[in-house]
């Protein structure tokens, strides 16, 4: 059954970090039953409200203290998990639902508590790469995980065993028992948030819903033995990454929905029919989703999903209708509320103002000091593996002003629809080694600012952002983006091994930790940590034109392998580059397959073709209109011609973007040709104007012929 949400705010807190917002259960003889929630931000302050009558009510609030990163709930085994627990730095404290503290526990991690999760006694934390288990406060259990971990969560096994699940940024999951791993699950993106999926999907037990960073989906069913991966949901419409998942009767069927939140301000509520997930309806509340539940929050009788976003806005989403007549009546109380709400706005603007002027008299002295006002920037540099462009996500709690883009390599940037925001490009002399200079300047209550970014493999710096916002005094924050050389390519774990392979062996006195960190410059999604081992292999997969790289490396050796001959050779060019600043002596070989030219060609062809097309398309537009302006009726033209007339303003916005296309793939098969030759020892610059030639008359046998021309 499909229906609408309607937005309704409850309240405002401080900034909020992932999975910091928690609805509290009803006792079972109690379920219908206002329920509490409880939200934890970044100035350290717990809160815990209700809905009473129509009004936020504000059960308990604690003191500001060090920032909150997680909130969860526990209890004993069998009863009401609805004690709450959070966690500030390595820290961990709990309260009642009353507000009543009745514990502090230092844990003994090194950093930050970037996960948590409790099951009676248990205490579960995790730290960037740490996963710790404590029983009753004493440290029972252990484990190094190889990589960045994102979540964490328990799944229950026989008895009162608890196996962890790690949701680790190499796109792995890994099941514990204890202090050791059972196995590793691989899935198709990097977990950003994991939940337990308790809705009867005819699947059994221990069933995990993980989402990922690039907005994917999936279920997989987690046993002692291996995992059963049941259905993935794609991102097809190029939405957020997952932040958190919840499950719920939300539409009051009697069969729980899976609840989805994403970063881009997206709720999707999904019901599961024959084990099998569909979309019923979805809202966009436009600011980052930090936590999402579910339950009877402002009505006892009608289910609402409530959502913390990172500016601190919290946000109930209901189905209820309300008739329009109710919404217009207030009563005189209301109304008298109101009135006093008003006057003490406008008491607040006026000590503000006089407040400013003050301020700027003051700061016209000598001796006055500014202060900077400090912000937080919640800020995301993705990849997005359709369309193989990053996408820049800056948002921060108060309006933005303007924020600049700089960049020292050439890159493109790309609008985004849902942006409001006013682009002027200012000239750059590249000769300084600047190439982009941009100016974002956003409307008033904008606080969030998305930009797709279009790297050049090969060409690698640094982006550097500098975000304004609309505050007094004027203030300024940087934040720095690498651009890899080979930025888009991503992690992978399996590779086509027929494919034709060129290879790139480096041999030197380097230890295993430098040419990690090597490898780490070049390619993303490598971990900053070196893995234990004497020797590491990590495959890759280019987003934009799906060939493959392998690396095999260990102390004293490195070995790539792919069917990109330009991939190798950005490799070469920048590794050397890399041990010579180091003094480090390397010697090279390499062996590369001519079979590798034509196949990279071929996988670059669709994308070439559809491109041309594209151009042939848009040059009949004109022409096809009009002759319909003449031609009262257009049956005599072929489906092709009739498409293009009615796809035409589709066909025309696609077009503007098309140079930037083209000249992103010339320049591929252009480095392509280059790179053939340059490993021979020859250089066919000049043979560049031929290739365009080439290329301006395009077909595929054609160029490939070109390709295995001897450039002598």
């Amino acid at each position: 059954m499909e229906f609408q949400l309607s937005r309704i705010d409850l309240m405002t807190v401080g900034s909020t970090s992932m999975k910091s917002m928690k609805v509290l259960p009803n006792p079972p003889n109690a379920k219908k039953m206002v329920q509490r929630v409880a939200v934890a931000d970044h100035s350290g302050v717990l809160t815990c409200f209700q809905m009473k009558r129509s009004e936020t009510v504000v059960d308990f609030k604690t003191l500001p203290g060090p920032k909150v990163e997680r909130l969860e709930l526990g209890g004993a085994k069998g009863s009401l998990q609805e004690k709450i627990f959070v966690s500030s730095g390595s820290e961990v404290r709990g309260f009642t639902k009353r507000g009543k503290q009745f514990l502090m526990f230092e844990t003994n991690l090194s950093d930050s508590i970037k996960s948590m999760f409790v099951s009676g006694p248990d205490l579960h934390i995790t730290g960037q790469y740490i996963y710790n288990m404590y029983t009753n406060c004493q440290d029972t259990h252990f484990y190094l995980s190889c990589d960045k971990i994102n979540d964490m969560i328990g799944i229950p096994g026989t008895g009162k065993d608890i196996f962890p699940v790690l949701g680790c940024q190499d796109r792995v999951l890994r099941v514990l028992s204890g202090s050791e791993l059972l196995y590793e699950a691989e899935v198709p993106g990097s977990p950003e948030t994991l939940a337990l999926f308790d809705i009867m999907s005819g699947f059994g037990h221990n069933n995990l819903i993980y989402g990922t960073k690039d907005g994917i989906i999936g279920l997989c069913t987690v046993n002692k033995d291996n995992p059963c991966h049941r259905w993935e949901i794609a991102n097809s419409n190029n939405l957020g990454g997952i932040t958190a998942i919840d499950t719920y009767d939300v539409n009051n069927d009697g069969v729980s929905e899976l609840v989805i939140a994403r970063d881009d301000g997206t709720v999707e509520v999904y019901s599961i029919s024959e084990g099998q997930p569909k979309l019923i309806t979805s809202k966009n509340v436009s600011e980052s989703i930090t936590s999402i539940g579910a339950g009877l929050i402002t009505s006892a009788g009608h289910a609402d999903v409530v959502v913390a976003t990172y500016p601190g806005h919290v946000i109930s989403l209901t189905s209820q209708v309300k008739s329009h007549v109710a919404q217009n009546i207030i009563s005189p109380s209301a109304k008298t509320k109101l009135d006093d709400l008003k006057k003490d706005i406008e008491d607040l603007k006026r000590q503000v103002l006089a407040e400013r002027e003050k301020y700027q008299k003051s700061a016209g002295s000598d001796s006055a000091i500014s202060a900077v006002v400090k912000f937080h920037v919640n800020d995301k540099f993705t990849l997005n593996p359709v369309d193989a462009n990053y996408l820049l996500s800056i948002e921060i709690q108060m309006p933005i002003e303007n924020v600049l883009l700089q960049c020292d390599v050439p890159i493109d940037l790309l609008d985004v629809e849902r942006n409001s925001a006013v682009v002027s490009h200012s000239a750059c002399d590249p000769e300084d080694k600047n190439y982009l200079l941009a100016t974002y300047r956003c409307q008033a209550n904008t606080t969030r600012l998305d930009v797709k970014v279009r790297s050049i493999e090969g060409q690698y710096g640094t982006l550097q952002v500098y975000i304004t916002p609309r505050i007094q005094p004027k203030t300024c924050q940087l934040k720095q983006y690498q651009i890899k050389p080979l930025s888009l390519h991503r992690r992978t774990h399996i590779i086509d091994s027929d494919r034709p392979m060129n290879t790139l062996k480096l041999s030197g006195k380097f230890s295993l930790g430098e040419v990690h960190s090597w490898i780490g410059y070049c390619i993303p999604e490598v971990p900053d940590k070196c893995p234990s081992g004497e020797s590491i292999t990590m495959f890759f997969q280019s987003t934009f034109l799906d060939t493959q790289l392998e690396c095999n490396y260990r102390q004293g050796a490195v070995e790539f392998r792919s069917d990109n001959i330009s991939t190798i050779s950005i490799l070469k060019d920048v590794i050397t580059k890399l041990a010579t600043q180091r003094k480090i002596a390397v010697n090279i070989t390499y062996e590369l397959n001519e079979e590798s030219i034509p196949h990279s060609l071929r996988l670059i062809h669709p994308k070439l073709d559809e491109q041309l097309l594209l151009a042939k398309k848009v040059q009949l537009i004109d022409a096809l209109k009009e002759l319909s302006m003449h031609e009262p009726n257009l049956d005599f033209l072929s489906p092709e011609y009739k498409d293009i007339i009615l796809n035409a303003d589709k066909l025309q916005a696609a077009f503007k973007l098309q140079p930037c296309h083209l000249e992103r793939l010339y320049g591929m098969i252009t480095d392509l040709y280059i790179d053939k030759f340059k490993f021979k020892g020859l250089n066919v610059k000049s043979k560049v104007p031929m290739l365009l030639e080439v290329l301006d008359n395009y077909e595929l046998e054609t160029l490939v012929d070109f390709f295995e021309i001897s450039a002598v």
